[in-house]
Protein backbone atom coordinates (compact mmCIF):
# COMPACT_ATOMS: atom_id res chain seq x y z
CA UNK A 1 0.00 0.00 0.00
CA UNK A 2 1.32 3.40 -0.93
CA UNK A 3 2.21 5.77 1.88
CA UNK A 4 0.98 9.34 1.91
CA UNK A 5 3.56 11.92 2.89
CA UNK A 6 3.15 12.90 6.53
CA UNK A 7 1.74 16.32 7.30
CA UNK A 8 5.09 17.51 8.59
CA UNK A 9 6.91 16.59 5.38
CA UNK A 10 8.51 19.55 3.71
CA UNK A 11 10.21 20.67 0.54
CA UNK A 12 13.22 22.68 1.52
CA UNK A 13 14.86 24.79 -1.17
CA UNK A 14 16.68 27.32 0.99
CA UNK A 15 17.27 25.42 4.18
CA UNK A 16 13.98 26.57 5.69
CA UNK A 17 11.24 24.16 6.71
CA UNK A 18 7.86 24.98 5.22
CA UNK A 19 4.56 23.09 5.21
CA UNK A 20 3.83 21.27 1.99
CA UNK A 21 1.12 23.57 0.66
CA UNK A 22 3.15 26.72 1.31
CA UNK A 23 6.15 25.09 -0.34
CA UNK A 24 4.01 24.27 -3.36
CA UNK A 25 2.99 27.92 -3.68
CA UNK A 26 6.63 29.00 -3.48
CA UNK A 27 7.61 26.47 -6.13
CA UNK A 28 5.02 27.80 -8.57
CA UNK A 29 6.04 31.37 -7.74
CA UNK A 30 9.64 30.45 -8.37
CA UNK A 31 8.67 29.19 -11.80
CA UNK A 32 6.72 32.32 -12.77
CA UNK A 33 9.75 34.09 -14.27
CA UNK A 34 10.49 31.02 -16.35
CA UNK A 35 6.84 30.76 -17.38
CA UNK A 36 6.91 34.44 -18.38
CA UNK A 37 10.01 33.95 -20.50
CA UNK A 38 8.50 30.93 -22.23
CA UNK A 39 5.24 32.82 -22.70
CA UNK A 40 7.22 35.57 -24.41
CA UNK A 41 8.84 32.89 -26.52
CA UNK A 42 5.41 31.61 -27.43
CA UNK A 43 4.89 34.64 -29.68
CA UNK A 44 7.15 32.97 -32.22
CA UNK A 45 4.56 30.84 -34.02
CA UNK A 46 1.80 33.45 -34.18
CA UNK A 47 4.08 36.39 -34.97
CA UNK A 48 5.73 34.29 -37.68
CA UNK A 49 2.27 33.82 -39.21
CA UNK A 50 1.64 37.60 -39.19
CA UNK A 51 4.94 38.50 -40.85
CA UNK A 52 5.33 38.52 -44.60
CA UNK A 53 7.87 35.75 -44.94
CA UNK A 54 8.12 36.34 -48.68
CA UNK A 55 9.89 39.65 -48.01
CA UNK A 56 12.19 38.42 -45.23
CA UNK A 57 15.76 37.72 -46.24
CA UNK A 58 17.82 34.83 -44.89
CA UNK A 59 19.91 37.25 -42.80
CA UNK A 60 17.05 37.37 -40.29
CA UNK A 61 17.99 33.81 -39.35
CA UNK A 62 21.44 34.87 -38.10
CA UNK A 63 20.45 35.34 -34.42
CA UNK A 64 18.93 31.87 -34.45
CA UNK A 65 22.14 30.47 -35.93
CA UNK A 66 24.10 32.37 -33.28
CA UNK A 67 21.98 30.84 -30.53
CA UNK A 68 22.57 27.33 -31.86
CA UNK A 69 26.30 27.91 -32.21
CA UNK A 70 26.41 29.22 -28.63
CA UNK A 71 24.82 26.01 -27.38
CA UNK A 72 27.23 23.97 -29.47
CA UNK A 73 30.49 25.79 -28.75
CA UNK A 74 30.38 27.38 -25.28
CA UNK A 75 29.93 24.14 -23.28
CA UNK A 76 33.09 22.83 -24.98
CA UNK A 77 35.23 25.96 -25.21
CA UNK A 78 34.21 27.74 -22.00
CA UNK A 79 32.09 25.43 -19.82
CA UNK A 80 32.45 27.46 -16.60
CA UNK A 81 31.49 30.70 -18.36
CA UNK A 82 28.56 28.99 -20.06
CA UNK A 83 27.29 27.51 -16.81
CA UNK A 84 27.10 30.91 -15.13
CA UNK A 85 26.08 33.11 -18.06
CA UNK A 86 23.98 30.96 -20.39
CA UNK A 87 20.87 33.00 -19.48
CA UNK A 88 22.56 36.26 -20.43
CA UNK A 89 23.84 34.80 -23.70
CA UNK A 90 20.38 33.47 -24.56
CA UNK A 91 18.83 36.85 -23.70
CA UNK A 92 21.34 38.64 -25.93
CA UNK A 93 20.35 36.59 -28.99
CA UNK A 94 16.68 37.04 -28.18
CA UNK A 95 17.06 40.82 -27.92
CA UNK A 96 18.88 40.90 -31.25
CA UNK A 97 15.74 39.60 -32.92
CA UNK A 98 13.02 41.16 -30.71
CA UNK A 99 14.20 44.78 -31.07
CA UNK A 100 14.44 44.74 -34.89
CA UNK A 101 11.01 43.06 -35.12
CA UNK A 102 9.48 45.62 -32.78
CA UNK A 103 11.02 48.49 -34.78
CA UNK A 104 10.15 47.01 -38.15
CA UNK A 105 6.64 45.71 -37.49
CA UNK A 106 5.58 47.45 -34.25
CA UNK A 107 4.75 46.07 -30.80
CA UNK A 108 1.01 45.56 -31.36
CA UNK A 109 1.31 42.44 -33.56
CA UNK A 110 3.62 40.96 -30.96
CA UNK A 111 1.13 41.58 -28.15
CA UNK A 112 -1.78 40.14 -30.15
CA UNK A 113 0.32 37.14 -31.11
CA UNK A 114 1.29 36.61 -27.48
CA UNK A 115 -2.34 36.51 -26.35
CA UNK A 116 -3.45 34.18 -29.13
CA UNK A 117 -0.58 31.73 -29.12
CA UNK A 118 0.06 31.70 -25.38
CA UNK A 119 -3.54 31.03 -24.44
CA UNK A 120 -4.35 28.50 -27.16
CA UNK A 121 -1.11 26.58 -27.56
CA UNK A 122 1.90 27.29 -25.41
CA UNK A 123 0.33 27.76 -21.98
CA UNK A 124 -1.37 24.33 -22.26
CA UNK A 125 1.89 22.92 -23.59
CA UNK A 126 3.93 24.38 -20.71
CA UNK A 127 1.42 23.33 -18.07
CA UNK A 128 1.43 19.75 -19.35
CA UNK A 129 5.22 19.69 -19.33
CA UNK A 130 5.30 21.15 -15.81
CA UNK A 131 2.70 18.69 -14.52
CA UNK A 132 4.48 15.67 -16.01
CA UNK A 133 7.85 16.92 -14.74
CA UNK A 134 6.52 17.45 -11.20
CA UNK A 135 4.62 14.18 -10.97
CA UNK A 136 7.50 12.16 -12.40
CA UNK A 137 9.83 13.88 -9.95
CA UNK A 138 7.81 12.41 -7.10
CA UNK A 139 8.06 8.81 -8.33
CA UNK A 140 11.23 7.26 -6.95
CA UNK A 141 12.85 4.02 -8.05
CA UNK A 142 15.00 2.99 -5.08
CA UNK A 143 17.62 0.30 -4.78
CA UNK A 144 20.62 -0.59 -6.89
CA UNK A 145 20.86 -2.78 -9.93
CA UNK A 146 23.98 -3.96 -11.72
CA UNK A 147 24.19 -2.81 -15.30
CA UNK A 148 24.67 -5.96 -17.32
CA UNK A 149 23.76 -5.83 -21.03
CA UNK A 150 20.54 -7.75 -20.41
CA UNK A 151 19.49 -5.49 -17.54
CA UNK A 152 20.41 -2.29 -19.36
CA UNK A 153 18.47 -3.36 -22.44
CA UNK A 154 15.49 -4.22 -20.24
CA UNK A 155 15.62 -0.82 -18.53
CA UNK A 156 15.75 0.99 -21.86
CA UNK A 157 12.82 -1.08 -23.16
CA UNK A 158 10.79 -0.28 -20.03
CA UNK A 159 11.55 3.43 -20.36
CA UNK A 160 10.55 3.34 -24.03
CA UNK A 161 7.22 1.73 -23.14
CA UNK A 162 6.26 4.21 -20.41
CA UNK A 163 7.37 7.31 -22.34
CA UNK A 164 4.06 7.53 -24.19
CA UNK A 165 2.15 7.26 -20.90
CA UNK A 166 4.01 9.70 -18.65
CA UNK A 167 5.77 11.63 -21.41
CA UNK A 168 9.37 11.60 -22.54
CA UNK A 169 10.13 14.17 -19.84
CA UNK A 170 8.45 12.10 -17.14
CA UNK A 171 10.00 8.82 -18.24
CA UNK A 172 13.41 10.44 -18.48
CA UNK A 173 13.15 11.87 -14.97
CA UNK A 174 11.94 8.58 -13.46
CA UNK A 175 14.38 6.27 -15.24
CA UNK A 176 17.64 8.16 -15.75
CA UNK A 177 18.97 7.98 -12.18
CA UNK A 178 18.34 4.23 -11.74
CA UNK A 179 20.07 3.67 -15.10
CA UNK A 180 23.05 5.81 -14.05
CA UNK A 181 23.27 4.07 -10.66
CA UNK A 182 23.20 0.66 -12.32
CA UNK A 183 26.23 1.59 -14.44
CA UNK A 184 28.24 3.81 -12.10
CA UNK A 185 30.89 1.12 -11.59
CA UNK A 186 31.67 0.79 -15.30
CA UNK A 187 34.44 2.64 -17.07
CA UNK A 188 32.37 3.13 -20.23
CA UNK A 189 28.81 4.18 -19.49
CA UNK A 190 28.16 7.23 -21.67
CA UNK A 191 26.75 5.02 -24.44
CA UNK A 192 24.00 3.87 -22.07
CA UNK A 193 22.83 7.46 -21.57
CA UNK A 194 23.11 8.17 -25.29
CA UNK A 195 20.81 5.27 -26.18
CA UNK A 196 18.58 6.35 -23.29
CA UNK A 197 18.14 9.73 -25.03
CA UNK A 198 17.44 7.97 -28.35
CA UNK A 199 14.75 5.68 -26.96
CA UNK A 200 13.28 7.01 -23.71
CA UNK A 201 13.64 10.75 -24.30
CA UNK A 202 12.43 10.65 -27.90
CA UNK A 203 11.26 7.63 -29.89
CA UNK A 204 9.29 6.11 -27.00
CA UNK A 205 7.05 9.19 -26.80
CA UNK A 206 5.49 8.77 -30.23
CA UNK A 207 2.33 6.89 -29.29
CA UNK A 208 0.20 9.52 -27.52
CA UNK A 209 -0.14 13.29 -27.10
CA UNK A 210 1.27 12.82 -23.60
CA UNK A 211 4.46 11.40 -25.05
CA UNK A 212 6.03 14.39 -26.76
CA UNK A 213 5.19 18.10 -27.07
CA UNK A 214 4.67 18.09 -30.88
CA UNK A 215 1.96 15.46 -30.56
CA UNK A 216 0.22 17.44 -27.83
CA UNK A 217 0.23 20.48 -30.11
CA UNK A 218 -1.31 18.25 -32.78
CA UNK A 219 -3.96 17.24 -30.26
CA UNK A 220 -4.66 20.92 -29.59
CA UNK A 221 -5.10 21.34 -33.36
CA UNK A 222 -7.72 18.56 -33.53
CA UNK A 223 -5.81 15.28 -33.93
CA UNK A 224 -7.57 12.50 -32.00
CA UNK A 225 -5.86 11.36 -28.81
CA UNK A 226 -5.39 7.75 -29.94
CA UNK A 227 -4.62 8.50 -33.60
CA UNK A 228 -0.86 8.34 -33.07
CA UNK A 229 -1.23 5.15 -30.99
CA UNK A 230 -2.71 3.26 -33.92
CA UNK A 231 -0.89 4.93 -36.82
CA UNK A 232 2.64 5.19 -35.43
CA UNK A 233 2.80 1.87 -33.60
CA UNK A 234 4.52 0.00 -36.50
CA UNK A 235 7.08 2.78 -37.04
CA UNK A 236 7.87 3.07 -33.33
CA UNK A 237 8.17 -0.68 -32.81
CA UNK A 238 10.41 -1.06 -35.85
CA UNK A 239 12.83 1.71 -34.85
CA UNK A 240 12.87 0.77 -31.16
CA UNK A 241 13.66 -2.90 -31.79
CA UNK A 242 16.55 -2.06 -34.10
CA UNK A 243 18.06 0.34 -31.58
CA UNK A 244 17.58 -2.06 -28.66
CA UNK A 245 19.34 -4.85 -30.54
CA UNK A 246 22.09 -2.44 -31.57
CA UNK A 247 22.51 -1.29 -27.99
CA UNK A 248 22.67 -4.84 -26.66
CA UNK A 249 25.48 -5.68 -29.10
CA UNK A 250 27.51 -2.56 -28.23
CA UNK A 251 26.96 -2.92 -24.50
CA UNK A 252 27.84 -6.62 -24.57
CA UNK A 253 31.11 -5.88 -26.36
CA UNK A 254 32.10 -3.16 -23.88
CA UNK A 255 30.98 -5.24 -20.90
CA UNK A 256 33.13 -8.19 -21.95
CA UNK A 257 36.05 -5.91 -22.71
CA UNK A 258 36.11 -3.99 -19.43
CA UNK A 259 34.25 -6.13 -16.91
CA UNK A 260 33.50 -4.27 -13.68
CA UNK A 261 36.55 -2.11 -13.28
CA UNK A 262 35.53 0.06 -10.30
CA UNK A 263 34.05 -0.66 -6.88
CA UNK A 264 30.33 -0.06 -6.98
CA UNK A 265 29.76 3.32 -5.26
CA UNK A 266 26.08 2.51 -4.70
CA UNK A 267 25.27 0.06 -1.86
CA UNK A 268 23.11 -2.92 -2.74
CA UNK A 269 19.49 -2.36 -1.76
CA UNK A 270 16.29 -4.12 -2.81
CA UNK A 271 14.47 -2.53 -5.73
CA UNK A 272 11.25 -0.71 -4.80
CA UNK A 273 9.13 2.21 -5.98
CA UNK A 274 7.77 4.98 -3.76
CA UNK A 275 5.68 8.08 -4.39
CA UNK A 276 2.65 6.01 -5.34
CA UNK A 277 0.13 8.86 -5.12
CA UNK A 278 1.85 10.41 -8.11
CA UNK A 279 0.69 7.47 -10.21
CA UNK A 280 -2.88 8.47 -9.36
CA UNK A 281 -2.07 12.06 -10.32
CA UNK A 282 -0.74 10.80 -13.63
CA UNK A 283 -4.16 9.26 -14.20
CA UNK A 284 -5.73 12.63 -13.42
CA UNK A 285 -3.58 14.24 -16.14
CA UNK A 286 -4.65 11.65 -18.71
CA UNK A 287 -8.32 11.92 -17.73
CA UNK A 288 -8.23 15.73 -17.98
CA UNK A 289 -6.81 15.62 -21.50
CA UNK A 290 -9.30 12.98 -22.69
CA UNK A 291 -12.26 14.86 -21.20
CA UNK A 292 -11.17 18.16 -22.75
CA UNK A 293 -11.42 16.50 -26.16
CA UNK A 294 -14.91 15.14 -25.46
CA UNK A 295 -16.66 17.99 -23.61
CA UNK A 296 -18.06 21.18 -25.09
CA UNK A 297 -18.75 23.69 -22.33
CA UNK A 298 -18.80 26.78 -24.51
CA UNK A 299 -16.34 29.65 -24.34
CA UNK A 300 -15.65 33.37 -24.51
CA UNK A 301 -13.40 35.89 -26.26
CA UNK A 302 -10.22 37.46 -24.89
CA UNK A 303 -8.70 40.12 -27.16
CA UNK A 304 -9.97 38.32 -30.22
CA UNK A 305 -8.93 34.86 -29.04
CA UNK A 306 -11.72 32.35 -28.42
CA UNK A 307 -11.16 30.30 -25.27
CA UNK A 308 -13.10 27.11 -24.59
CA UNK A 309 -14.07 26.39 -21.00
CA UNK A 310 -13.20 22.70 -21.17
CA UNK A 311 -9.65 23.58 -22.17
CA UNK A 312 -9.35 26.11 -19.36
CA UNK A 313 -10.62 23.42 -16.99
CA UNK A 314 -7.94 21.05 -18.31
CA UNK A 315 -5.25 23.66 -17.74
CA UNK A 316 -6.55 24.32 -14.23
CA UNK A 317 -6.33 20.60 -13.51
CA UNK A 318 -2.66 20.66 -14.58
CA UNK A 319 -1.97 23.44 -12.09
CA UNK A 320 -3.85 21.53 -9.40
CA UNK A 321 -1.81 18.41 -10.15
CA UNK A 322 1.42 20.37 -9.64
CA UNK A 323 0.24 21.61 -6.24
CA UNK A 324 -1.07 18.19 -5.26
CA UNK A 325 2.12 16.39 -6.23
CA UNK A 326 4.29 18.81 -4.30
CA UNK A 327 1.98 18.56 -1.30
CA UNK A 328 1.80 14.76 -1.09
CA UNK A 329 5.37 13.90 -2.02
CA UNK A 330 7.66 13.62 0.98
CA UNK A 331 10.93 15.48 1.30
CA UNK A 332 12.74 12.14 1.43
CA UNK A 333 11.29 11.04 -1.91
CA UNK A 334 12.27 14.30 -3.58
CA UNK A 335 15.78 14.09 -2.17
CA UNK A 336 16.15 10.44 -3.19
CA UNK A 337 15.12 11.36 -6.72
CA UNK A 338 17.45 14.36 -6.82
CA UNK A 339 14.41 16.48 -7.63
CA UNK A 340 15.16 20.10 -8.44
CA UNK A 341 14.06 22.76 -10.88
CA UNK A 342 17.60 23.16 -12.24
CA UNK A 343 17.26 21.04 -15.40
CA UNK A 344 13.87 22.53 -16.25
CA UNK A 345 15.10 26.07 -15.64
CA UNK A 346 18.11 25.49 -17.87
CA UNK A 347 15.97 24.09 -20.64
CA UNK A 348 13.43 26.92 -20.21
CA UNK A 349 16.03 29.67 -20.60
CA UNK A 350 17.67 28.15 -23.66
CA UNK A 351 14.46 27.19 -25.39
CA UNK A 352 12.92 30.58 -24.71
CA UNK A 353 15.70 32.16 -26.76
CA UNK A 354 15.38 29.46 -29.41
CA UNK A 355 11.65 30.10 -29.78
CA UNK A 356 12.19 33.86 -30.00
CA UNK A 357 15.01 33.76 -32.52
CA UNK A 358 13.09 31.25 -34.62
CA UNK A 359 10.39 33.83 -35.43
CA UNK A 360 11.74 34.90 -38.84
CA UNK A 361 12.73 31.33 -39.70
CA UNK A 362 9.14 30.19 -39.21
CA UNK A 363 7.86 33.20 -41.15
CA UNK A 364 10.05 32.29 -44.11
CA UNK A 365 8.88 28.68 -43.97
CA UNK A 366 5.24 29.77 -43.71
CA UNK A 367 5.74 31.80 -46.91
CA UNK A 368 6.11 28.50 -48.73
CA UNK A 369 7.37 28.76 -52.29
CA UNK A 370 7.52 32.55 -52.01
CA UNK A 371 10.04 32.54 -49.17
CA UNK A 372 13.82 32.39 -49.06
CA UNK A 373 13.61 28.67 -48.23
CA UNK A 374 11.43 27.85 -51.25
CA UNK A 375 13.78 25.12 -52.39
CA UNK A 376 13.21 23.31 -49.09
CA UNK A 377 9.43 23.74 -49.25
CA UNK A 378 9.32 22.46 -52.84
CA UNK A 379 10.85 19.19 -51.71
CA UNK A 380 7.69 18.10 -49.87
CA UNK A 381 5.61 18.07 -53.07
CA UNK A 382 5.94 15.61 -55.94
CA UNK A 383 5.75 16.70 -59.56
CA UNK A 384 2.12 15.54 -59.77
CA UNK A 385 1.16 17.63 -56.75
CA UNK A 386 0.93 14.75 -54.27
CA UNK A 387 2.80 14.99 -50.96
CA UNK A 388 6.32 13.58 -50.83
CA UNK A 389 6.02 11.72 -47.54
CA UNK A 390 9.69 10.74 -47.38
CA UNK A 391 10.57 14.43 -47.71
CA UNK A 392 8.05 15.35 -45.02
CA UNK A 393 9.64 12.80 -42.71
CA UNK A 394 13.21 13.96 -43.31
CA UNK A 395 12.61 17.71 -43.51
CA UNK A 396 10.46 17.71 -40.39
CA UNK A 397 13.06 15.51 -38.73
CA UNK A 398 16.18 17.42 -39.72
CA UNK A 399 14.66 20.76 -38.73
CA UNK A 400 13.36 19.20 -35.49
CA UNK A 401 16.92 18.23 -34.69
CA UNK A 402 17.84 21.89 -34.26
CA UNK A 403 14.75 24.12 -34.34
CA UNK A 404 12.94 22.24 -31.55
CA UNK A 405 10.44 19.69 -32.69
CA UNK A 406 7.26 21.37 -31.38
CA UNK A 407 7.22 24.50 -33.59
CA UNK A 408 8.67 22.51 -36.49
CA UNK A 409 5.77 20.06 -36.26
CA UNK A 410 3.34 22.98 -36.48
CA UNK A 411 5.07 24.41 -39.56
CA UNK A 412 4.84 21.18 -41.52
CA UNK A 413 1.35 20.47 -40.17
CA UNK A 414 0.34 23.76 -41.79
CA UNK A 415 2.28 23.02 -44.98
CA UNK A 416 0.32 19.79 -45.27
CA UNK A 417 -2.95 21.73 -45.15
CA UNK A 418 -3.56 22.20 -41.42
CA UNK A 419 -6.88 20.32 -41.52
CA UNK A 420 -6.72 17.66 -38.81
CA UNK A 421 -9.75 15.73 -40.10
CA UNK A 422 -8.27 15.45 -43.59
CA UNK A 423 -4.79 14.60 -42.34
CA UNK A 424 -6.11 11.84 -40.07
CA UNK A 425 -7.88 10.16 -43.02
CA UNK A 426 -6.80 10.87 -46.60
CA UNK A 427 -3.56 12.45 -45.44
CA UNK A 428 -2.78 9.85 -42.78
CA UNK A 429 0.59 8.83 -44.24
CA UNK A 430 1.67 12.46 -44.47
CA UNK A 431 0.64 13.17 -40.87
CA UNK A 432 2.44 10.00 -39.77
CA UNK A 433 5.59 11.18 -41.58
CA UNK A 434 5.41 14.61 -39.93
CA UNK A 435 4.73 13.12 -36.50
CA UNK A 436 7.44 10.47 -36.72
CA UNK A 437 9.96 12.95 -38.10
CA UNK A 438 9.33 15.45 -35.30
CA UNK A 439 9.41 12.87 -32.49
CA UNK A 440 12.07 10.44 -33.74
CA UNK A 441 14.59 12.97 -35.00
CA UNK A 442 14.36 15.14 -31.93
CA UNK A 443 17.05 12.71 -30.78
CA UNK A 444 19.55 13.91 -33.39
CA UNK A 445 20.95 16.68 -31.19
CA UNK A 446 20.86 17.83 -27.58
CA UNK A 447 18.50 20.67 -28.50
CA UNK A 448 16.03 18.63 -30.53
CA UNK A 449 13.79 17.81 -27.56
CA UNK A 450 13.61 19.27 -24.05
CA UNK A 451 14.36 16.00 -22.13
CA UNK A 452 17.63 15.61 -24.06
CA UNK A 453 19.18 18.53 -22.22
CA UNK A 454 17.72 17.42 -18.92
CA UNK A 455 19.20 13.94 -19.23
CA UNK A 456 22.52 15.38 -20.41
CA UNK A 457 22.66 17.75 -17.42
CA UNK A 458 21.75 15.02 -14.90
CA UNK A 459 24.23 12.54 -16.35
CA UNK A 460 27.02 15.10 -16.47
CA UNK A 461 26.28 16.10 -12.88
CA UNK A 462 26.48 12.42 -11.88
CA UNK A 463 29.97 12.05 -13.31
CA UNK A 464 29.15 10.44 -16.67
CA UNK A 465 31.61 11.57 -19.36
CA UNK A 466 28.96 12.70 -21.81
CA UNK A 467 30.09 13.80 -25.28
CA UNK A 468 29.77 17.44 -26.26
CA UNK A 469 27.32 18.83 -28.81
CA UNK A 470 29.22 17.66 -31.89
CA UNK A 471 30.39 14.45 -30.24
CA UNK A 472 26.80 13.48 -29.55
CA UNK A 473 25.89 14.24 -33.17
CA UNK A 474 28.66 11.90 -34.28
CA UNK A 475 26.85 9.11 -32.41
CA UNK A 476 23.52 10.02 -33.97
CA UNK A 477 25.02 10.19 -37.46
CA UNK A 478 26.44 6.69 -37.19
CA UNK A 479 23.57 5.03 -35.30
CA UNK A 480 20.32 6.93 -35.78
CA UNK A 481 20.42 8.14 -39.37
CA UNK A 482 20.75 4.61 -40.84
CA UNK A 483 17.76 3.52 -38.73
CA UNK A 484 15.73 6.45 -40.03
CA UNK A 485 16.75 5.54 -43.57
CA UNK A 486 15.31 2.06 -43.00
CA UNK A 487 12.13 3.60 -41.57
CA UNK A 488 11.84 5.64 -44.78
CA UNK A 489 12.29 2.60 -47.03
CA UNK A 490 9.77 0.52 -45.12
CA UNK A 491 7.05 3.08 -44.41
CA UNK A 492 7.44 6.29 -46.45
CA UNK A 493 8.57 5.29 -49.94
Amino acid sequence: MFRKAPAKAIIDFRGEALPNVIAAILVVARLLPVAFVIALASTSQALAASLDGANIGPQWALPFAGMLLSIAIFPLAAPHFWEHHQGKIAAMWAILIVLPLAIWYGPLPTIQSLVHTALLEYVPFILLLLALFTVAGGIVVRGNLHGSPVLNTTLLAMGTLIASVIGTTGASMVMIRPVIRANDDRRHNAHVVIFFIFLVSNIGGSLSPLGDPPLFLGFLRGVDFFWTTTHLFPHTTFAAWILLVLFFCIDSYLYRKEGRVKPDPTPDNPLRISGGLNFALMGVIIAAILLSAKLDLGGFEVLGTHLQLQNLLRDAVMIGVVFASLAVTSKEDHEANGFSWGPMTEVAKLFAAIFITIIPVLAILNAGKSGAFASVVNMVTNADGTPNNAAYFWLTGVLSSFLDNAPTYLVFFELAGGDAKYLMTNGALTLAAISAGAVFMGANSYIGNAPNFMVYAIARGSGVAMPGFFGYMAWTSVLLLPVFALVTLVFFR
